[in-house]
């Protein structure tokens, strides 16, 4: 059975069908026009004005992407002897200047994903991490972390 003015199978009653009030007598309120349910990170405004144009707004988070992007070129690209052990050093640094963005400047705009707590700690073990395993690659590393070789030997051989 369909309602008169709703599609069959819409489960509108006549009078929602028709945009009057409910049938049932409750009052009719619009959607809300922001959402409670989640917050916004802490810092995630805009980082500049709102007449400041697109890049100049999420500043913080274009000098990371481009610093990473730089390492990833220089990766890529191979122009000298270290040059991965340097470009992924690059790209740990960018994420461990997103840490410290994280905490000092007050709103960094898209690079505020979660809270400022979750964010610095993701942001900075990963770019600690990954600059570690750039200065421990082999050969020749530039890093030498006895524990963690024996480690890996187990694990290989």
């Amino acid at each position: 059975m369909a309602a008169e003015g709703g599609a069959p199978g819409s489960g509108a009653t006549e009078g929602e069908a028709a945009g009057s009030e409910p049938a049932k007598g409750g009052i009719r309120r619009p959607p809300p026009s922001l959402t409670t349910d989640t917050a916004r990170p802490e810092g995630g405004g805009r980082a500049a004005p709102r007449d400041a144009s697109a890049p100049a707004r999420q500043w913080p988070l274009l000098t990371v992407l481009v610093l990473a992007g730089l390492g990833l070129v220089v990766v890529g690209t191979d122009p000298f002897p270290h040059a991965f052990r340097v470009g992924t050093m690059a790209v740990g640094a960018a994420l461990l200047l997103g840490a410290v963005m994280r905490r000092v400047v007050p709103s960094v705009g898209m690079l505020a994903v979660r809270s400022r707590f979750t964010d610095m700690i993701t942001y900075g073990v990963m770019g600690g991490l990954i600059v570690l395993l750039a200065l421990m690659v082999q050969p020749k590393p530039w890093l030498r972390i006895p524990f963690l070789e024996d480690i890996l030997h187990l694990t290989v051989t």
